[in-house]
Protein backbone atom coordinates (compact mmCIF):
# COMPACT_ATOMS: atom_id res chain seq x y z
CA UNK A 1 0.00 0.00 0.00
CA UNK A 2 1.80 3.53 -1.04
CA UNK A 3 2.47 5.83 2.00
CA UNK A 4 -0.54 8.69 1.77
CA UNK A 5 0.74 12.23 0.87
CA UNK A 6 0.77 14.74 3.79
CA UNK A 7 -0.78 17.85 2.66
CA UNK A 8 1.50 21.00 2.69
CA UNK A 9 -0.86 22.37 5.34
CA UNK A 10 -0.55 19.18 7.59
CA UNK A 11 2.86 19.25 7.32
CA UNK A 12 3.06 22.35 8.06
CA UNK A 13 0.92 21.73 11.18
CA UNK A 14 2.75 18.83 12.26
CA UNK A 15 5.80 20.94 12.24
CA UNK A 16 4.18 23.35 14.73
CA UNK A 17 1.82 21.57 16.88
CA UNK A 18 3.76 17.93 16.91
CA UNK A 19 2.93 17.98 20.58
CA UNK A 20 -0.32 16.84 19.96
CA UNK A 21 1.11 13.37 19.83
CA UNK A 22 1.80 13.41 23.39
CA UNK A 23 -1.99 13.29 24.29
CA UNK A 24 -2.43 10.44 22.16
CA UNK A 25 0.34 8.49 23.62
CA UNK A 26 -0.59 9.42 26.93
CA UNK A 27 -4.19 7.86 26.22
CA UNK A 28 -2.55 4.35 24.64
CA UNK A 29 -0.50 4.19 27.56
CA UNK A 30 -2.00 4.85 30.60
CA UNK A 31 -5.82 4.11 29.56
CA UNK A 32 -8.64 5.82 30.13
CA UNK A 33 -8.54 6.98 33.93
CA UNK A 34 -4.78 9.06 32.99
CA UNK A 35 -4.29 12.28 32.76
CA UNK A 36 -5.54 13.81 29.13
CA UNK A 37 -2.40 16.24 28.86
CA UNK A 38 0.95 15.40 29.87
CA UNK A 39 3.63 18.16 30.40
CA UNK A 40 6.84 18.63 27.87
CA UNK A 41 9.13 19.99 31.27
CA UNK A 42 9.85 16.57 33.21
CA UNK A 43 12.58 18.20 35.52
CA UNK A 44 11.40 21.46 37.38
CA UNK A 45 14.29 24.51 35.72
CA UNK A 46 14.09 25.56 39.45
CA UNK A 47 12.09 24.37 42.54
CA UNK A 48 8.60 25.08 42.23
CA UNK A 49 6.03 26.66 44.42
CA UNK A 50 2.75 26.34 43.19
CA UNK A 51 0.75 23.77 41.28
CA UNK A 52 -2.20 25.64 40.57
CA UNK A 53 -3.36 28.94 39.78
CA UNK A 54 -6.47 31.14 40.70
CA UNK A 55 -6.30 33.94 38.41
CA UNK A 56 -9.14 36.83 39.43
CA UNK A 57 -9.55 39.19 36.92
CA UNK A 58 -11.51 42.55 37.15
CA UNK A 59 -11.84 42.92 33.90
CA UNK A 60 -12.32 46.76 33.02
CA UNK A 61 -9.60 48.11 35.21
CA UNK A 62 -10.44 48.93 38.80
CA UNK A 63 -9.31 52.23 40.11
CA UNK A 64 -5.68 51.48 41.99
CA UNK A 65 -6.73 54.92 43.97
CA UNK A 66 -9.76 53.00 45.39
CA UNK A 67 -8.21 49.77 46.49
CA UNK A 68 -4.54 49.72 47.52
CA UNK A 69 -3.02 52.61 46.79
CA UNK A 70 -3.66 55.42 49.47
CA UNK A 71 -2.67 58.72 47.79
CA UNK A 72 -3.73 61.42 50.70
CA UNK A 73 -2.07 64.65 48.63
CA UNK A 74 -4.46 63.27 45.55
CA UNK A 75 -7.18 64.04 47.94
CA UNK A 76 -5.91 67.34 48.88
CA UNK A 77 -5.92 68.54 44.97
CA UNK A 78 -9.00 67.60 44.08
CA UNK A 79 -11.30 69.41 41.98
CA UNK A 80 -7.54 71.46 41.51
CA UNK A 81 -5.70 71.51 37.77
CA UNK A 82 -3.74 68.30 37.33
CA UNK A 83 0.46 69.55 37.34
CA UNK A 84 0.93 69.48 34.15
CA UNK A 85 4.80 68.04 34.81
CA UNK A 86 3.33 64.47 35.05
CA UNK A 87 1.24 64.69 32.15
CA UNK A 88 2.86 66.34 29.89
CA UNK A 89 4.19 64.44 26.33
CA UNK A 90 2.18 61.62 27.74
CA UNK A 91 -0.18 58.89 26.05
CA UNK A 92 -3.77 59.42 27.98
CA UNK A 93 -6.71 57.40 26.69
CA UNK A 94 -10.16 59.51 26.29
CA UNK A 95 -8.43 63.02 28.15
CA UNK A 96 -6.09 63.36 25.52
CA UNK A 97 -6.06 67.68 24.89
CA UNK A 98 -8.71 68.19 27.64
CA UNK A 99 -7.94 70.20 30.81
CA UNK A 100 -6.91 67.74 33.54
CA UNK A 101 -8.51 68.16 36.87
CA UNK A 102 -7.14 66.25 40.10
CA UNK A 103 -9.62 63.50 41.25
CA UNK A 104 -9.25 62.45 44.79
CA UNK A 105 -10.08 58.95 46.35
CA UNK A 106 -13.87 59.36 47.59
CA UNK A 107 -12.81 56.38 49.98
CA UNK A 108 -11.11 56.11 53.21
CA UNK A 109 -8.37 53.92 53.57
CA UNK A 110 -6.65 52.12 56.91
CA UNK A 111 -3.95 49.90 58.14
CA UNK A 112 -4.36 46.40 58.64
CA UNK A 113 -3.20 43.45 60.13
CA UNK A 114 0.31 43.21 61.91
CA UNK A 115 2.03 44.47 58.16
CA UNK A 116 0.22 47.66 58.96
CA UNK A 117 -0.85 47.43 55.22
CA UNK A 118 -3.28 50.60 53.69
CA UNK A 119 -6.68 48.81 52.36
CA UNK A 120 -9.58 50.56 51.10
CA UNK A 121 -12.43 50.87 53.13
CA UNK A 122 -14.22 49.27 50.09
CA UNK A 123 -12.77 45.91 50.91
CA UNK A 124 -13.55 45.11 54.71
CA UNK A 125 -13.13 41.45 54.08
CA UNK A 126 -9.81 41.45 52.09
CA UNK A 127 -8.37 43.74 54.69
CA UNK A 128 -8.73 40.93 57.05
CA UNK A 129 -6.64 39.01 54.97
CA UNK A 130 -3.58 41.86 54.34
CA UNK A 131 -1.39 39.73 56.29
CA UNK A 132 -1.70 37.05 53.40
CA UNK A 133 -1.29 39.50 50.52
CA UNK A 134 1.30 41.02 48.79
CA UNK A 135 -0.08 43.98 47.06
CA UNK A 136 2.43 44.82 43.80
CA UNK A 137 1.81 48.82 43.69
CA UNK A 138 4.04 49.50 40.78
CA UNK A 139 2.25 47.74 37.85
CA UNK A 140 2.81 48.79 33.93
CA UNK A 141 1.47 47.54 30.72
CA UNK A 142 2.03 49.05 27.31
CA UNK A 143 -1.35 48.64 26.01
CA UNK A 144 -4.14 51.68 26.67
CA UNK A 145 -7.52 50.05 25.34
CA UNK A 146 -9.55 47.03 27.11
CA UNK A 147 -8.75 44.16 24.42
CA UNK A 148 -5.17 44.71 23.85
CA UNK A 149 -4.40 45.08 27.36
CA UNK A 150 -6.58 41.81 28.21
CA UNK A 151 -4.58 40.33 25.29
CA UNK A 152 -1.01 41.90 26.79
CA UNK A 153 -1.60 40.46 30.57
CA UNK A 154 -2.88 36.93 29.27
CA UNK A 155 -0.61 36.53 26.23
CA UNK A 156 1.98 38.25 26.28
CA UNK A 157 1.03 40.20 23.14
CA UNK A 158 -1.75 42.15 21.32
CA UNK A 159 -1.00 39.33 17.89
CA UNK A 160 -4.09 37.11 17.74
CA UNK A 161 -2.89 33.40 17.93
CA UNK A 162 -0.38 33.85 20.71
CA UNK A 163 -0.94 31.43 23.55
CA UNK A 164 -2.17 32.31 26.77
CA UNK A 165 -0.46 32.16 30.45
CA UNK A 166 -2.94 28.67 31.05
CA UNK A 167 -2.32 27.55 27.46
CA UNK A 168 1.80 27.68 28.26
CA UNK A 169 1.31 26.38 32.05
CA UNK A 170 -0.30 23.15 30.61
CA UNK A 171 1.92 22.96 27.64
CA UNK A 172 4.54 22.77 30.03
CA UNK A 173 3.50 20.84 32.89
CA UNK A 174 0.52 19.07 31.76
CA UNK A 175 -2.70 18.25 33.64
CA UNK A 176 -3.06 16.76 37.50
CA UNK A 177 -7.22 16.38 36.98
CA UNK A 178 -8.47 12.86 35.00
CA UNK A 179 -11.71 14.01 34.97
CA UNK A 180 -12.03 17.82 34.10
CA UNK A 181 -9.91 20.28 31.90
CA UNK A 182 -6.65 21.46 32.76
CA UNK A 183 -7.61 25.40 31.86
CA UNK A 184 -10.88 25.95 33.58
CA UNK A 185 -12.84 29.86 32.39
CA UNK A 186 -15.57 31.03 34.58
CA UNK A 187 -17.28 34.50 34.05
CA UNK A 188 -19.53 37.16 35.93
CA UNK A 189 -21.27 40.56 35.44
CA UNK A 190 -21.54 43.23 37.58
CA UNK A 191 -24.06 46.07 38.12
CA UNK A 192 -22.11 48.47 36.22
CA UNK A 193 -18.99 49.07 34.04
CA UNK A 194 -19.63 45.83 31.91
CA UNK A 195 -16.80 45.70 30.06
CA UNK A 196 -16.95 42.41 27.01
CA UNK A 197 -14.12 39.60 27.00
CA UNK A 198 -13.19 37.81 23.98
CA UNK A 199 -12.73 34.08 24.11
CA UNK A 200 -8.83 34.89 22.64
CA UNK A 201 -7.86 35.84 26.07
CA UNK A 202 -8.19 31.89 27.46
CA UNK A 203 -7.24 30.64 23.66
CA UNK A 204 -4.62 27.81 23.16
CA UNK A 205 -3.31 29.89 19.68
CA UNK A 206 -0.73 28.03 18.14
CA UNK A 207 -0.45 25.49 20.69
CA UNK A 208 -2.42 22.54 20.25
CA UNK A 209 -5.96 23.04 21.30
CA UNK A 210 -6.37 20.80 23.90
CA UNK A 211 -4.42 22.97 25.84
CA UNK A 212 -7.03 26.07 25.58
CA UNK A 213 -9.25 27.42 28.60
CA UNK A 214 -13.01 25.71 28.85
CA UNK A 215 -14.92 28.04 29.55
CA UNK A 216 -18.43 27.02 31.63
CA UNK A 217 -21.70 28.86 31.31
CA UNK A 218 -23.06 30.41 34.44
CA UNK A 219 -26.47 29.85 33.81
CA UNK A 220 -28.23 26.82 32.31
CA UNK A 221 -25.86 23.51 31.80
CA UNK A 222 -22.38 24.49 33.08
CA UNK A 223 -21.49 22.76 29.37
CA UNK A 224 -23.10 22.48 26.26
CA UNK A 225 -24.60 18.70 25.35
CA UNK A 226 -23.76 17.63 28.42
CA UNK A 227 -26.48 15.05 29.01
CA UNK A 228 -27.08 12.36 26.69
CA UNK A 229 -29.27 12.19 23.83
CA UNK A 230 -32.86 10.29 24.43
CA UNK A 231 -32.19 6.71 23.87
CA UNK A 232 -28.70 6.58 24.02
CA UNK A 233 -27.24 5.03 27.68
CA UNK A 234 -23.54 5.49 28.80
CA UNK A 235 -22.98 2.28 27.13
CA UNK A 236 -23.65 2.78 23.85
CA UNK A 237 -22.22 6.24 23.96
CA UNK A 238 -18.63 4.73 25.10
CA UNK A 239 -18.44 1.91 22.18
CA UNK A 240 -19.86 4.77 20.17
CA UNK A 241 -16.77 6.71 21.30
CA UNK A 242 -14.49 4.20 21.21
CA UNK A 243 -15.35 3.29 17.33
CA UNK A 244 -14.74 7.06 16.81
CA UNK A 245 -11.52 6.79 18.58
CA UNK A 246 -10.19 3.96 16.61
CA UNK A 247 -11.19 5.93 13.26
CA UNK A 248 -9.35 9.25 14.56
CA UNK A 249 -6.07 7.15 15.30
CA UNK A 250 -6.00 5.52 12.59
CA UNK A 251 -6.31 8.95 10.45
CA UNK A 252 -3.49 10.39 13.05
CA UNK A 253 -1.46 7.37 11.76
CA UNK A 254 -1.95 8.01 8.15
CA UNK A 255 -1.87 11.86 8.18
CA UNK A 256 0.10 12.61 11.21
CA UNK A 257 -2.04 15.62 11.73
CA UNK A 258 -1.67 16.93 15.22
CA UNK A 259 -5.68 17.72 15.32
CA UNK A 260 -6.66 14.28 14.55
CA UNK A 261 -4.95 13.60 18.07
CA UNK A 262 -6.47 16.70 19.79
CA UNK A 263 -9.91 15.04 18.78
CA UNK A 264 -8.81 11.41 21.02
CA UNK A 265 -8.18 13.30 24.14
CA UNK A 266 -11.20 16.05 23.47
CA UNK A 267 -13.52 13.41 22.96
CA UNK A 268 -12.10 11.62 26.02
CA UNK A 269 -12.12 14.78 27.82
CA UNK A 270 -15.87 15.58 27.08
CA UNK A 271 -16.88 11.87 28.11
CA UNK A 272 -15.39 12.23 31.49
CA UNK A 273 -16.88 15.36 32.12
CA UNK A 274 -20.46 14.10 31.67
CA UNK A 275 -20.12 12.99 35.05
CA UNK A 276 -17.48 15.02 36.60
CA UNK A 277 -19.12 18.88 35.79
CA UNK A 278 -22.81 18.51 37.45
CA UNK A 279 -20.96 17.17 40.60
CA UNK A 280 -18.43 20.08 40.68
CA UNK A 281 -21.09 22.39 40.14
CA UNK A 282 -23.98 21.21 42.63
CA UNK A 283 -23.27 23.25 45.15
CA UNK A 284 -26.28 21.56 47.15
CA UNK A 285 -23.54 19.78 49.39
CA UNK A 286 -22.07 22.90 51.05
CA UNK A 287 -23.28 23.60 54.17
CA UNK A 288 -25.38 26.60 54.29
CA UNK A 289 -22.49 28.32 56.19
CA UNK A 290 -19.91 28.67 53.42
CA UNK A 291 -22.33 29.62 51.32
CA UNK A 292 -23.27 32.42 53.33
CA UNK A 293 -19.38 33.26 53.76
CA UNK A 294 -19.11 33.53 50.01
CA UNK A 295 -22.12 35.74 50.31
CA UNK A 296 -23.72 33.75 47.34
CA UNK A 297 -27.25 35.10 46.69
CA UNK A 298 -27.72 33.50 42.75
CA UNK A 299 -26.06 31.08 40.77
CA UNK A 300 -23.38 32.28 38.22
CA UNK A 301 -22.18 35.43 40.08
CA UNK A 302 -18.60 36.29 41.30
CA UNK A 303 -19.36 34.46 44.66
CA UNK A 304 -20.62 31.63 43.45
CA UNK A 305 -17.50 31.04 40.90
CA UNK A 306 -15.15 31.64 43.80
CA UNK A 307 -16.66 28.30 45.57
CA UNK A 308 -16.53 26.55 41.94
CA UNK A 309 -12.74 27.78 42.04
CA UNK A 310 -12.11 26.31 45.20
CA UNK A 311 -13.50 23.49 44.22
CA UNK A 312 -11.55 23.07 40.93
CA UNK A 313 -8.64 23.72 42.61
CA UNK A 314 -9.41 20.80 45.25
CA UNK A 315 -10.30 18.75 42.09
CA UNK A 316 -6.59 19.43 40.63
CA UNK A 317 -7.51 22.27 37.79
CA UNK A 318 -3.95 23.41 37.04
CA UNK A 319 -5.32 27.09 35.42
CA UNK A 320 -8.41 28.99 37.11
CA UNK A 321 -9.71 31.94 35.42
CA UNK A 322 -12.38 34.28 36.57
CA UNK A 323 -13.54 37.19 35.27
CA UNK A 324 -16.00 39.55 36.53
CA UNK A 325 -16.78 42.45 34.23
CA UNK A 326 -17.75 45.04 36.09
CA UNK A 327 -14.70 47.98 36.43
CA UNK A 328 -14.70 50.19 33.42
CA UNK A 329 -16.20 53.24 35.59
CA UNK A 330 -15.77 56.07 33.18
CA UNK A 331 -19.04 57.57 34.82
CA UNK A 332 -20.27 57.31 38.10
CA UNK A 333 -17.40 56.38 39.69
CA UNK A 334 -18.14 56.18 43.36
CA UNK A 335 -21.83 53.89 42.98
CA UNK A 336 -19.70 51.86 40.52
CA UNK A 337 -16.52 51.08 42.70
CA UNK A 338 -19.34 50.34 45.81
CA UNK A 339 -21.13 48.08 43.75
CA UNK A 340 -18.12 46.12 42.07
CA UNK A 341 -16.20 45.99 45.62
CA UNK A 342 -19.57 44.32 47.18
CA UNK A 343 -19.76 41.94 44.47
CA UNK A 344 -15.89 40.49 45.02
CA UNK A 345 -14.40 41.49 48.29
CA UNK A 346 -16.49 38.86 50.35
CA UNK A 347 -16.42 36.10 47.98
CA UNK A 348 -12.22 36.78 47.32
CA UNK A 349 -11.91 36.85 50.98
CA UNK A 350 -13.98 33.52 51.73
CA UNK A 351 -11.84 31.82 49.07
CA UNK A 352 -8.63 32.91 50.52
CA UNK A 353 -9.71 31.71 53.98
CA UNK A 354 -11.34 28.24 52.53
CA UNK A 355 -8.04 27.75 50.60
CA UNK A 356 -5.41 28.51 53.72
CA UNK A 357 -7.87 26.52 56.12
CA UNK A 358 -7.27 23.28 53.84
CA UNK A 359 -3.56 23.68 53.58
CA UNK A 360 -4.29 24.23 49.72
CA UNK A 361 -2.81 28.03 49.87
CA UNK A 362 0.78 27.07 50.45
CA UNK A 363 0.64 25.91 46.79
CA UNK A 364 -2.13 27.84 45.01
CA UNK A 365 -1.44 31.14 43.39
CA UNK A 366 -3.62 33.96 43.88
CA UNK A 367 -3.60 36.60 41.26
CA UNK A 368 -6.37 39.73 41.73
CA UNK A 369 -5.93 42.56 39.18
CA UNK A 370 -7.16 44.36 36.24
CA UNK A 371 -5.98 45.10 32.90
CA UNK A 372 -4.46 48.54 33.56
CA UNK A 373 -5.72 51.28 36.26
CA UNK A 374 -7.83 54.07 35.86
CA UNK A 375 -6.05 58.15 36.44
CA UNK A 376 -5.80 59.54 38.44
CA UNK A 377 -7.53 62.94 36.83
CA UNK A 378 -11.03 63.01 36.91
CA UNK A 379 -13.21 62.09 33.43
CA UNK A 380 -16.44 63.83 34.36
CA UNK A 381 -17.96 61.32 37.63
CA UNK A 382 -15.08 58.64 36.49
CA UNK A 383 -11.90 57.96 36.15
CA UNK A 384 -10.07 57.00 31.92
CA UNK A 385 -7.83 54.04 31.59
CA UNK A 386 -4.24 54.17 33.06
CA UNK A 387 -1.20 52.08 32.35
CA UNK A 388 1.78 54.21 34.22
CA UNK A 389 1.04 52.64 37.61
CA UNK A 390 -1.61 50.32 39.09
CA UNK A 391 -2.21 48.00 41.87
CA UNK A 392 -2.89 43.94 42.17
CA UNK A 393 -2.02 41.46 44.63
CA UNK A 394 -0.63 38.13 44.63
CA UNK A 395 -0.96 35.67 47.70
CA UNK A 396 -0.15 31.72 48.84
CA UNK A 397 1.85 29.59 46.20
CA UNK A 398 5.38 30.61 47.53
CA UNK A 399 4.51 34.39 47.79
CA UNK A 400 5.47 36.45 50.57
CA UNK A 401 2.43 37.89 52.80
CA UNK A 402 1.94 41.01 54.32
CA UNK A 403 4.01 42.80 51.95
CA UNK A 404 3.72 45.84 49.47
CA UNK A 405 6.21 46.07 46.59
CA UNK A 406 6.82 49.26 44.31
CA UNK A 407 5.25 52.48 44.75
CA UNK A 408 3.46 55.30 42.20
CA UNK A 409 4.43 59.00 43.12
CA UNK A 410 2.67 61.01 45.54
CA UNK A 411 -0.71 61.60 42.66
CA UNK A 412 -0.67 57.62 41.91
CA UNK A 413 0.14 58.57 38.36
CA UNK A 414 3.34 57.04 37.31
CA UNK A 415 5.47 53.38 39.22
CA UNK A 416 8.52 55.39 40.35
CA UNK A 417 9.54 52.61 42.83
CA UNK A 418 10.69 49.52 41.55
CA UNK A 419 8.38 49.32 38.22
CA UNK A 420 6.88 46.07 37.62
CA UNK A 421 6.10 45.11 33.45
CA UNK A 422 3.58 43.06 32.77
CA UNK A 423 6.06 40.47 31.20
CA UNK A 424 8.04 40.64 34.68
CA UNK A 425 4.89 39.68 36.31
CA UNK A 426 4.18 36.54 33.62
CA UNK A 427 8.00 35.36 33.91
CA UNK A 428 7.65 35.54 37.50
CA UNK A 429 4.43 33.72 37.54
CA UNK A 430 6.21 31.29 35.29
CA UNK A 431 9.17 30.86 37.60
CA UNK A 432 6.79 29.99 40.66
CA UNK A 433 5.52 26.87 38.63
CA UNK A 434 9.34 25.74 38.14
CA UNK A 435 9.52 26.81 34.49
CA UNK A 436 12.38 29.27 32.99
CA UNK A 437 10.21 31.64 31.17
CA UNK A 438 13.03 31.81 28.32
CA UNK A 439 13.16 27.49 27.67
CA UNK A 440 9.37 27.08 27.87
CA UNK A 441 8.85 28.44 23.76
CA UNK A 442 7.33 26.66 20.96
CA UNK A 443 8.31 27.10 17.26
CA UNK A 444 6.26 28.96 14.85
CA UNK A 445 7.00 30.26 11.46
CA UNK A 446 10.39 29.86 12.15
CA UNK A 447 11.13 31.13 15.71
CA UNK A 448 10.45 30.61 19.03
CA UNK A 449 7.36 31.78 20.16
CA UNK A 450 7.26 32.18 24.32
CA UNK A 451 5.09 34.34 26.51
CA UNK A 452 7.36 36.84 27.29
CA UNK A 453 7.90 37.55 23.87
CA UNK A 454 11.40 39.30 23.31
CA UNK A 455 11.35 40.93 26.14
CA UNK A 456 13.89 40.48 29.04
CA UNK A 457 12.06 40.49 32.03
CA UNK A 458 13.30 40.05 35.49
CA UNK A 459 11.84 37.85 38.07
CA UNK A 460 10.09 39.22 41.21
CA UNK A 461 12.37 37.26 43.62
CA UNK A 462 11.63 39.76 47.06
CA UNK A 463 8.06 38.64 46.59
CA UNK A 464 8.89 34.94 47.79
CA UNK A 465 8.14 33.52 50.75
Amino acid sequence: MPTPLIARRTFLQNSVLGMGALALAALQRNGEGAPATPGLIQTPHVPPRAKRIIFLCMAGGPSHLETFDWKPELRRLDGEPFPESFTKGQQLAQLQGIPLKARGPFCDFAKHGQSGMEISALFPHLAKHADDLCVIRSMQTEQINHDTAHAFLNTGSILKGRPSLGSWLLYGLGSESENLPGFVVLTSTGKTGVQPISARQWSSGILPGQFQGIPLQNKGQAVHYLDNPAGVSPRLQRRILDDVRALNAENARRSRDPEAEVRIAQYEMAFKMQSSVPELTDLRSEPQSVLDAYGIREPGGFASNCLLARRLAQRGVRMIQLYHRGWDHHGGLEDGMKAAAQETDQATAALLHDLKQSGLLEDTLVVWGGEFGRTPMGQGSGRDHHILGFSLFLAGGGIRGGMTYGATDELGYRAVENPVHVHDLQATLLHLFGIDHLRLTTKFQGLDIRLTGVSHPKILTPLFA
